[in-house]
């Protein structure tokens, strides 16, 4: 058995204070998204952990890339016939975290996810490079398959076929807008005391802001 208890770190780049936050959450991860990405470290600083409940019963977890996030919430891309997409369909009781290791910094966020409009999902498959649309109709998501080799002829099939031609969004592939329910920050602090601020959503907009022992 491999031992990693000599991997140890001493967290001391910041500090979270009920005196210095935000009354929602939003402006909060705002803050911290876009002040990580100013620090550097993290080279995509909109990567996070998606889990879910499977079909299986078992819980999963993946990295998929953040989209877009706003007052209503976070949004990500996937295909709906995923492994993914299915778990989430059949339970939209998802959680999304980050982990931004440069400022010692994580997200955990409990939310409700449900599908974004067509028009949402349209404008941002339109907004990306033709490759990645046609990997997006090529790729049955999750399904076995017998060979790259597989992917690699399928995908030249489909440049040939849309050659000239627009490439429309398959109605199997969209966005999912994930609601916020609960928000929590983790900043990283001396002797593992560290700063726990959870958000709850009492009501619509309004949040009870309480501070977790570490």
């Amino acid at each position: 058995m491999e031992d990693l208890s000599h991997y140890r770190k001493s967290y001391e780049k910041s500090e979270l204070l009920e005196t210095n936050i935000p009354e929602d959450p939003i402006n909060l991860f705002h803050k911290w998204f876009y002040e990580t990405e100013e620090f550097g470290g993290v080279e995509e600083v909109n990567a996070m952990t998606v889990a879910t409940i499977g079909l299986d019963g078992f819980p999963k977890s993946r990295v998929v890339l953040l989209k877009k996030f706003n007052e209503e919430g976070f949004i990500f891309y996937t295909n709906y016939n995923s492994e993914k997409g299915k778990a989430i369909l059949d339970n939209p009781n998802i959680c999304l975290s980050f982990f931004w290791h440069s400022m010692e910094r994580q997200v955990i966020i409990k939310g409700i996810a449900e599908k974004t409009t067509d028009i949402i999902s349209n404008n941002y498959f339109d907004s990306r490079p033709d490759g990645s649309k046609l990997g997006a109709i090529v790729s049955s998501q999750s399904e076995i398959i017998p060979s790259r080799e597989y992917l690699d002829h399928k995908l030249k099939e489909l440049e040939k076929e849309y050659e000239g031609k627009p490439i429309r969004r398959p109605d199997y592939w969209g966005g999912f807008l994930v609601r916020p329910i609960e928000v929590e920050f983790w900043q990283g602090r001396p002797n593992r005391l560290h700063d726990r601020i959870r958000y709850k959503l009492k009501e619509e907009y309004v949040w009870q802001v309480d501070r977790l022992s570490p």
